[in-house]
């Protein structure tokens, strides 16, 4: 039987990758993800996990193991944050486009300068191009469980792509909760290790992570984009399948709440989710129409689903926690493209908040909620990019 633990995300999601039984983990700590790959090192150590445990010098060296170790077909897991993230910046291209399945966890954390160590999400965001799924949880039970279902996406052989789980720094990696722990037969059955084609063979030599010039480049980028969208239909089925294995579901790319009548709606990602939904329920005793939608995977991006959730809204508003210096939110881009396809665009803004770790309030949701109403009943509001909250109360 499953039991349930008191335990963090950081915790949460390094008993997910635990129960993947990797059998690589690259490790460089850094806050705020010290702590899940410190429990890794405890569970080889006790001999609770068989894997090889790299203690590697650098993030840099993280990924560029993971690959080594991915190329020969080894299950691979790895961590990082922030300004480790960026180091590894080069290596995130080698492994995506070497077709990879790498699961890595991020630590959303702010970005320097002006160094910080709080959580926002301008370093996952700021590498949507490198080519690795991006999939964003809102608390630990989902950490833990998507970092199992990174496994099932990353080596279908339909998708062979490395995998990013996001998780907000301090709100949910410090953060503890009651999570519950799959059984390991179980988690077996989900993801049955299998030596995928994709890999290097001394019985089976292949060229692998090749030199293309101009007559094969643009091919091997069509495959690798069709694969990442192929990425999108393997979460939904990996979804539905956890969840009759689980009895947890997550609705798949995105999640909605109280948005089939609703007039004005939040598009969001990550922990501010849980307080957008609990401002969304007082608003609605209140008698007003408004709801919520939470995208839980970046990349691939869903852009039908945003459009087909969104339809008949009449004021959508996305607040996130990044900002793209001199145009606007990098979250709201997105959302912002894919309205574009709707027949009937509503009125859309962008809302920044929460950078450097800043506390995003309900008051703050209600405010941003009060624009959209006011767009939503007939007075135009400014369209301009805001920043919430900005200056210390």
């Amino acid at each position: 039987m499953s039991e349930k633990m008191f335990i963090c995300g950081d915790e949460a999601v390094a008993l997910g990758a635990k129960l993947a039984r990797p059998q690589v983990i690259a490790a460089y700590p850094i806050t705020p993800q010290t702590i899940v790959v410190e429990r890794l090192s405890d569970y080889v150590e006790d001999g609770s996990l068989d894997a090889q445990y790299l203690h590697v010098e650098s993030e840099h060296s993280a990924i560029t193991a993971s690959i080594g170790a991915a190329s020969v077909g080894a299950r691979t897991f790895t961590a990082t944050s922030s300004q480790g993230l960026l180091y590894m910046a080069e290596g995130l291209y080698y492994a995506s486009g070497g077709r990879l399945p790498i699961v890595m966890m991020d630590a959303n954390r702010s970005l320097a300068l002006p160094w910080n160590i709080y959580g926002d999400q301008r370093d996952s965001l700021s590498q949507l191009e490198a080519g690795w799924i991006q999939l964003y949880a809102e608390d630990a039970q989902e950490a833990l469980d998507l970092t199992i279902q990174a496994y099932k996406i990353a080596e279908d052989p339909e998708v062979m792509l490395p995998v990013m789980v996001c998780l907000d720094g301090f709100v949910l990696t410090h953060t503890y909760e009651v999570v519950e722990i799959p059984e390991q037969d179980k988690v077996d059955a989900f993801i049955p290790y299998q030596k995928y084609a994709n890999r290097m063979d001394l019985e089976h030599p292949m060229s692998n992570c090749v030199t293309a010039g101009p007559d094969y480049n643009m091919e091997l980028h069509y495959q690798q984009h069709l694969a990442t969208i192929k990425a999108g239909e393997k979460l939904e089925a990996a979804d539905k399948e956890y969840g009759k294995l689980f009895g947890r579901t997550y609705g798949g790319m995105i999640e909605t709440y109280k948005t089939d009548d609703a007039d004005a709606v939040i598009v969001t990602l990550g922990s501010v989710a849980g307080t957008t939904r609990c401002v969304v329920d007082k608003m609605r005793e209140e008698g007003k129409k408004v709801g919520l939608l939470r995208i839980r995977c970046m990349r691939p991006f869903p852009v039908q689903e945003i459009v087909d959730a969104l339809k008949g809204v009449k004021a959508v508003g996305v607040l996130e926690k990044d900002v793209d210096h001199g145009f606007e939110g990098v979250v709201y881009t997105n959302v912002n493209s894919a309205l574009m396809r709707a027949a009937d665009k509503p009125a859309t803004f962008s809302f920044i908040a929460g950078l450097g770790g800043r506390s995003i309030l309900k008051s703050d949701i209600e405010n941003c909620f009060a624009k959209l109403l006011c767009q939503a009943a007939g007075t135009p509001q400014s369209p301009t990019v805001e920043f919430v909250k900005l200056g210390c109360e």
